[in-house]
Order: structure tokens, then C-alpha cells, then sequence
């Protein structure tokens, strides 16, 4: 009786999981609704699918992405990206070097440290998981890392709309500042959504060209590290993403058919943020450490506060 019961409450919770997933894939839950959604049940009831649950946001998060693409236009997307690249590669570089120095002044572990300046000078989790096999950071660092920057995205995602109604940035401005200060990829599309389509189109475009740039700093990496040489992971599903850009310019007779995948996309996008919030455990949260979590939010904070200025006064 008592495996009876243990077994109705696991399966009791693995519905109550997937009726929530199914609900963010519906226009009835926004992209902040569907993170903290999974943030409440995986503090309340556990993750029951947790061993699935990043190859799951992965996937996920990449095929909404080539999603998007249909709902791109590709010429307003060229400028973006044109207008992005100057203002991605200072950024890089700013973040970077500050976020190294500051790691030093705080005393943070130098590998942890590294690891959360690439993630937030490029793009989050993404960053993290190339760079710490050239590094050989362990399991630890690489969880401290992930953590800090999960719980940043959780806070930006909520937060960004806020401030840029606030100061009243134009679409435009919103989206460049998402794609220059927020670190992953749901999290940016998931604010700029929230924005409008200008803002949509302008952060997914900025910020899959920033991930880009996961190559050269890959690169860098493996120039300055005294471990092992690693294969440098390419972000592929970028391609497809342009790929779909062009298909919708150039065979334009399917345009609603076009539309429909991207609708598909946002709410795939939705379900992926859900999916990241049930990833997020006490457990995890303690493992931080407050050296590393002073160390992000710091770097974070003036991240957005610099770009923020530089984006309101010159784009």
C-alpha cells in the first residue's frame, strides 16, 4: 500500500507537470507567467521529468529559434544586425575585461569567475557550457556559474519591460538593450516580446549575433588556457534562423503559413522559460555562494546601467 501511494503521488505530479507545460504553450500564460510557474513547482512539488530537463530546454529553445526566423524580415534584420555589431563587440569586450577584474577584486575562484564574465558578456548558459570544458572547470563551478546567471535571467525578464516603459525607450532602443544586457536567449525574446514586434525582431537578431561570437571568444579561450585542446561547439541552429529569414523574403506565398510558425515559436519559447524555471532548485540556489552571486549581479548591474545610456543616447 505504502508503494501504491508513493507511486500515485510521483504520477499525481508528473500530470500536474505537464498540464502546467501544456498551459504555456496556450496564449494564456505570458513568458515572466511561465517562468515563475516552474519556479513555484519546482520549489513546491520537484521537477518530476528532471533528468529530461535541459536536453528538453535545448531542444526547445533551438527549434523555436529557426521558428522565429520565419517571422523575421530579413532586410529590418540586416540593419539591426549591422547597427548590433559595434555596439555586441564593445560590450564583449567592456564585460569581459571588467568582469575578470572584479572576479580578482572579490576573490571569486578565478575558473568560476571566468566562466560568469562569459556568460553574461555573451549569452548565458550557452557561453558557460562552451568555454568550461576548454577551461576544465568542474562540476561545481560550472553550477555556480549556471546558477548565478538563472537567477539574473529571472529577474531581468521581469524587470527590463518595467524600466523601459519607464524611461521610455522606443521599441528599437528596448530591444538592442535586452539583446546587449540580458544573458540567454529566452530570457531576451521572452522581455521583448512583452515590448512589441519591433523590440522582437530587433533583440532576437542582435542577440543570435552575439551568440555568435561564442566562436572567437571559444578561440581566445583555448589560446590563454593551459588544459587539453576541446572542439569549439558552433551554434548551428543560427543558420537555420537565417535560413527561414531568407525563405520568408524570397518564397513570400506562403506568408500565413510563415506567421503561424512563428506565433508556434513564441509560445515554443514560453514553454522553454517554464521549463528553465522547474529547472531551478534549493539545492542549486545554495550552491551559489554569495562571492559569485555579488560577483554576477555586480557585473550585471553595471552591464545594463552603461548600455542602457550608450543605446538611449546614440541608437
Amino acid at each position: 500500500m505504502e508503494n501504491h501511494g508513493i507511486f500515485a503521488r510521483f504520477m499525481s505530479k508528473k500530470i500536474i507537470f505537464l498540464l502546467a507545460f501544456v498551459c504555456c504553450l496556450s496564449p494564456l500564460i505570458d513568458p515572466p507567467m511561465a517562468l515563475l510557474l516552474g519556479i513555484v513547482l519546482a520549489l513546491t512539488m520537484g521537477n518530476p521529468f528532471e533528468a529530461y530537463n535541459q536536453k528538453a530546454i535545448s531542444f526547445l529553445l533551438k527549434l523555436s529559434v529557426i521558428g522565429l526566423g520565419f517571422g523575421m524580415q530579413l532586410h529590418s534584420a540586416l540593419e539591426a544586425g549591422k547597427e548590433g555589431f559595434y555596439i555586441t563587440l564593445f560590450s564583449i569586450v567592456i564585460t569581459m575585461t571588467a568582469g575578470i577584474l572584479l572576479a580578482k577584486w572579490l576573490k571569486v575562484e578565478d575558473k568560476t569567475g571566468y566562466l560568469i564574465a562569459s556568460g553574461t558578456a555573451i549569452c548565458g548558459g550557452s557561453a558557460i557550457a562552451a568555454v568550461s570544458p576548454i577551461i576544465q572547470a568542474n562540476e561545481k563551478q560550472i553550477s555556480v556559474a549556471l546558477g548565478t546567471v538563472f537567477l539574473l535571467n529571472a529577474v531581468a525578464l521581469i524587470t527590463f519591460p518595467v524600466v523601459g516603459n519607464w524611461v521610455q525607450m522606443t521599441q528599437h532602443q528596448f530591444g538592442l538593450w535586452c539583446a546587449v544586457a540580458i544573458h540567454d536567449t529566452s530570457s531576451v525574446v521572452g522581455a521583448a516580446v512583452k515590448y512589441g514586434e519591433e523590440a522582437l525582431q530587433t533583440a532576437t537578431t542582435v542577440k543570435l549575433e552575439r551568440a555568435l561570437w561564442i566562436i572567437p571568444l571559444s578561440v581566445f579561450t583555448l589560446l590563454i588556457s593551459k588544459g587539453k585542446r576541446k572542439m569549439i561547439a558552433l551554434p548551428y541552429f543560427i543558420v537555420f534562423f537565417i535560413i527561414a529569414m531568407v525563405i520568408r523574403a524570397y518564397v513570400p506565398a506562403y506568408i500565413s503559413t510563415y506567421e503561424w510558425i512563428a506565433y508556434a515559436a513564441k509560445r515554443g519559447l514560453t514553454a522553454t522559460l517554464f521549463l528553465i524555471g522547474s529547472g531551478l532548485s534549493l539545492a542549486n540556489i545554495k550552491a551559489v555562494g554569495i562571492k559569485p552571486l555579488q560577483h554576477a549581479v555586480l557585473l550585471w548591474i553595471m552591464v545594463s546601467i552603461v548600455s542602457a545610456i550608450a543605446i538611449v543616447i546614440l541608437a
